[in-house]
């Protein structure tokens, strides 16, 4: 499976390395993802694949527009720093616009581009179906936009084992055990749980409900989530501010 070509086309250009918040910002004032060869950003995004499974509402969006400009390594980095705050009883602090987002240290257990899930998978295969079953969680993809959804995952140029793959994360059902479950590590769990937070609208009441059934199938302690749900309100707030 080529997971750097899938990663472009689900999370956008830098899906596969990511780079830091104010950086991303520089490129999506200049116009970031022109034209279907730019990855989600330009292809998928503006035709329609992650825009059905992220509904119209504005907080789910820009979460996912945050994914898609900063890819998993923007949720590794920010999982981290808040994992760190968190360990060292740090109040939680605004990381998005710090410039090291792309360098955690390797050996910390947030670098998923080496780290595989419990079922074996490349890890950053597992933040993106982490990612639709949040997205997933009130319900809004009926048949008629799952059958949208299956048109633009045929219209992309990916291989068979890359477009099974998204058929198989989209037509599952939004189950937070099952997501928690692919977590080998409690730190995987962190990253999973910044993933997710990303891809919710946080004032929609099932989507919270969601998220917080995740928390508990993780067992991930109050304060890291307060942590990392601070994380990802701030990358939505940076965006949003600045695109």
């Amino acid at each position: 499976m080529d997971i750097g070509k899938l990663l472009g086309d689900v999370l956008g250009n830098s899906g596969g390395s990511g780079s830091n918040m104010s950086g991303k910002l520089d490129r999506i004032k200049g116009g970031l993802g022109q034209g279907v060869g730019g990855g989600l950003v330009g292809g998928a995004l503006s035709g329609g694949l992650m825009s059905a499974v992220l509904g119209s509402k504005k907080g789910r969006k820009m979460g996912g527009k945050v994914l898609a400009y900063g890819g998993t390594a923007l949720v590794a980095g920010l999982a981290y720093k808040a994992w760190r705050d968190y360990k060292s009883n740090t109040p939680p602090q605004d990381h998005s616009q710090d410039s090291d987002l792309n360098d955690v240290p390797s050996n910390s257990g947030f670098a998923p581009e080496t780290e595989r899930s419990r079922d074996d998978a490349d890890f950053r295969l597992t933040l993106i179906r982490a990612m639709i079953s949040a997205a997933k969680s009130d319900g809004h993809i009926d048949q008629t936009e799952q059958s949208r959804i299956t048109k633009q995952i045929e219209a992309l140029n990916l291989g068979p084992n890359e477009k099974a793959f998204l058929f198989d994360a989209f037509s599952s059902s939004a189950d937070p055990m099952h997501i928690a479950k692919l977590a080998k590590t409690s730190e995987q769990g962190a990253e999973i749980y910044l993933a997710s937070c990303l891809a919710i609208d946080a004032d929609d009441p099932q989507e919270e409900r969601y998220l917080e059934r995740l928390g508990d199938c993780l067992a991930l302690d109050m304060k890291l989530r307060q942590h990392l749900d601070h994380q990802a309100s701030n990358a939505r707030q940076n965006l949003l501010e600045h695109s």
